[in-house]
């Protein structure tokens, strides 16, 4: 029994690894804390072998958009504040923004189901396609700050922890678990910070 647990420690090394870092990265975007934007960005790096190696070829272009995005939470973090601010504040989605996120969504999907049907071995497409659409809006959302992020992951992190399932990435599974949760406390948490930003105003 422990040699098959060995066994499979050390041939799911990175995807541990991935998984354990990304914990840190939630915990971090849920304290609003800088690290968010580094932790995020070892994880993503890490992923992109894992969903490479799962053929989970959308999820894996979305942990090179992370890198990227990381880099851009990272510099708007320690830039985008106010001057009489300590962080750059929490704030709502408005109507005509989030009409824009779901246009951008729905082309994301399509272009992606597109590109996975017709031009890679993925067995699935739709799914592969949604969370992926999903994720580069929230993660956007995440760098600038809105709310209402926290709710798109809830969907995005249950979701695809039935993926994962499906593909046998028990590790992710759980770490997919837990992000859910960990989403539904982010944003109560960021709720109280919006709550004690109105009423300063």
């Amino acid at each position: 029994m422990t040699d098959i647990v060995l066994e499979w420690l050390l041939g799911n090394y990175i995807e541990i690894l991935g998984a354990i870092l990304g914990l840190a990265y939630i915990f971090f975007s849920i304290k609003q804390h800088i690290l968010t934007w580094p932790t995020g960005l070892l994880t993503s790096a890490l992923y992109v072998v894992v969903f490479f190696n799962a053929r989970l070829y959308a999820d894996m272009g979305l942990q090179v958009y992370y890198v990227v995005i990381s880099i851009y939470g990272w510099y708007f973090w320690l830039t985008g504040k106010k001057q009489n601010e300590k962080k750059v504040a929490v704030k709502t989605t408005r109507k005509v923004l989030w009409l824009k996120l779901a246009v951008v969504s729905i082309a994301l999907y399509a272009l992606l189901l597109f590109i996975l049907t017709n031009y890679t071995n993925s067995d699935v497409p739709h799914m592969d396609s949604i969370t992926t659409a999903l994720s580069i809006v929230a993660t956007w959302m995440l760098a600038r700050k809105y709310i209402e992020h926290w709710l798109l992951w809830i969907f995005i992190d249950a979701f695809s922890a039935g993926l994962y399932v499906y593909k046998g990435l028990w590790a992710t599974v759980i770490l997919f678990i837990v992000y859910t949760v960990m989403a539904l406390l982010g944003y109560l948490e960021w709720k109280k910070d919006l709550k004690s930003i109105e009423a300063k105003i």
